[in-house]
């Protein structure tokens, strides 16, 4: 009896671990030492990285939830060292998108119960926690961490190094390196603990701090506080990440919130 349902064709590594139960289409290719739980289901054209972990009961590759969808080849990549814990599901991409793809970077942590839908692009070292739902084309940046049981509103972006609250319910762009939570979402400061960790220095996370100030309090409309930003900080690459963020942000930014957020 054969336990597992791998199609011939597809593109395995030999260092690769299948568990029992785990359907694997034709169209797929997994790279080596990734280790693929029991009961997995990956469909068409679908590629997985290097040293990835799949855990039990994800889905990967299944078609888009979305009436626009005319069962055209579109794609899910899945990068390096990403771990997909239970009941994960990433649908494919769609044509009328433009992007054709659903793509997860490398050094991601997807917990229990993450949906990531069509055309979603999250970048490198993303922490999603359990119940986490994006809806279709949601951007991610690297180093963004987004708190269980919270959902992203089609089209909307999370920038770099943001932490979101869990229970989080969010329609607009999350800009970068902040700190955000309450409903509706709202700015609260700088994520001041998550940049510490990773290497930022107290006069970076200052100058960070002052740009958002200024953004947020200056009583300037958001594009004129982003020309004051420019007139009055010195080109820095955290500088330009912020003013190249909110000039193209389609949705505009979440708003302010007096006070700032307790940051545990």
């Amino acid at each position: 009896m054969t336990l597992t349902n791998i199609h011939p064709e597809a593109r395995i590594d030999a260092n690769v671990t299948i568990e029992p139960f785990t359907s694997i289409a034709k169209y797929v290719e997994i790279g080596e030492g990734t280790w693929i739980g029991p009961n997995v289901t990956i469909f068409d054209y679908v590629k997985i990285g290097k040293n990835c972990k799949i855990f039990p009961c994800t889905v990967i590759g299944g078609i888009p939830q979305d009436l626009k969808f005319a069962n055209e080849i579109t794609h899910v990549e899945i990068g390096d060292n990403t771990t997909l814990r239970e009941y994960v599901t990433v649908n494919r991409g769609t044509a009328a998108s433009g992007k054709n793809l659903t793509k997860v970077g490398n050094n991601c942590l997807l917990m229990s119960y993450v949906h990531i839908a069509h055309d979603c692009q999250i970048g490198d070292n993303v922490i999603m926690a359990s119940y986490v739902g994006l809806a279709g084309e949601v951007n991610v940046d690297d180093f963004a961490i987004i708190g269980g049981s919270s959902a992203a509103h089609q089209h909307t972006r999370v920038g770099a190094h943001v932490m979101i609250s869990g229970g989080s319910v969010f329609s607009k762009d999350v800009p970068p390196f902040a700190l955000a939570g309450r409903r509706p979402l709202a700015f609260g400061g700088v994520n001041i603990i998550g940049l510490r960790r990773r290497g930022f220095s107290n006069e970076k996370i200052g100058e960070i701090g002052e740009i958002y100030r200024l953004i947020f309090n200056s009583g300037f409309n958001v594009t004129d506080a982003c020309k004051k930003v420019e007139a009055d900080f010195p080109a820095t690459p955290e500088r330009d990440i912020i003013l190249n963020f909110i000039r193209s942000s389609k949705r505009g930014i979440i708003k302010s919130v007096s006070g700032g957020l307790e940051e545990e």
